[in-house]
């Protein structure tokens, strides 16, 4: 008998730790998501700022002088202003301004915090409808299985985007309203559940697949023969050995779920004002890319840091738990 000290699960842990990459990685993720958190604090008390109101006649103190936030263009492109530039100073305008006159970094962090709960919400949510779905139809079979296979075909059928771009138009513009649940069409709640649908095959596929394979298992037929219920076997046998999939796929579905979330954002049929996301202080920024470019690129690259953090970390845990050394056994 395995002592709990020599656990898979312990064993997994300690192999996660050492591996550096995976370690370097969650701690930049925890970086990001904890100045993320801060968003408040940072506007409130250090910038003294309102992110989400315009301030185009704004000013502010820039080495002891009043500068205006939105100053008149001299480059000849014919914008008429732009933004007041980096000051790297964190108390004013760090990064700048927008078009609005708003502080570039404290929305910033107001859009971190709505992208990494879209994604983690989503991925979530994806993970726990695919591991339901793939489980029955894996375990069941027949009508259950050909059923949701068909079901899985539908929706893998359709490009990504332009299913989630069609189920965007569709409930932002009038919500969802379907028996007890009902969401506001600019509920964040409405974008988690776009995303975490349309990804719902992506996972319970290799889901079902794992689990047919153990379906033939010969501790399956023993659990089965011994008089077990189904609803048994598959939380005391089943999904312990799938488990660790489920795990590996929570960090690489949120990156693919951030990424998805901020495509949308950035083409209107994401997060809608007054939230903001880093797609939609991408989009903010599109114009003003010449002339003050730390207004999109600043979030392109928080967004590729946190995905290639969630990625590389996945690996790591992808690595820790060896497929060769499935569970088994309780929960």
């Amino acid at each position: 008998m395995t002592s709990s000290k020599n656990g898979p699960w312990r064993t997994a842990g300690r192999q996660l730790i050492l591996n550096r990459p995976a370690m370097i990685s969650a701690a930049a993720f925890a970086i990001i998501v904890l100045a993320c958190l801060a968003a408040p604090l940072y506007a409130s008390h250090i910038a003294h700022v309102d992110p989400f109101t315009s301030n185009v006649a704004g000013t502010t103190v820039i080495d002891g002088r009043t500068t205006d936030l939105l100053q008149q263009s001299s480059d000849g492109l014919g914008l008429g202003v732009t933004p007041l530039g980096p000051t790297w100073d964190p108390r004013h305008y760090l990064l700048g301004a927008d078009n609005q006159g708003r502080d570039v970094t404290a929305r910033l962090l107001y859009g971190g915090r709505n992208s990494l709960y879209i994604g983690l919400a989503s991925a979530f949510v994806c993970c726990l409808i695919a591991a339901v779905l793939g489980i029955v139809a894996g375990y069941f079979g027949g009508w259950a299985d050909a059923v949701l296979a068909r079901l899985f075909d539908v929706v893998w059928a359709f490009p990504v985007y332009l299913l989630a771009i069609c189920l965007s138009v569709v409930l932002m513009t009038s919500g969802l309203d379907i028996g007890p649940l009902h969401l506001d069409a600019g509920s964040l709640l409405t974008p988690i559940l776009i995303i975490a649908v349309i990804y719902v095959p992506y996972v319970a596929r290799p889901l079902r697949g794992q689990v047919m394979a153990l379906r033939e298992r010969e501790y399956i037929h023993a659990a089965i023969g011994s008089g077990a219920t189904d609803r048994r076997i598959m939380r005391r046998e089943v999904l312990p050995n799938v488990l660790p999939t489920i795990i590996v796929f929570l960090p690489m579905m949120t990156a693919l779920n951030m990424l998805t979330e901020s495509a949308l954002s950035f083409l209107s049929v994401g997060v809608q004002s007054p939230d903001a996301s880093w797609g939609t202080i991408i989009n903010d920024g599109l114009g003003l890319l010449y002339t003050r470019p730390a207004v999109t690129v600043a979030p392109g690259l928080l967004i590729a840091l946190t995905a290639v953090a969630l990625n590389v970390f996945g690996d790591g845990v992808r690595d820790a738990l060896d497929p060769n050394a499935r569970l088994r056994g309780g929960v």
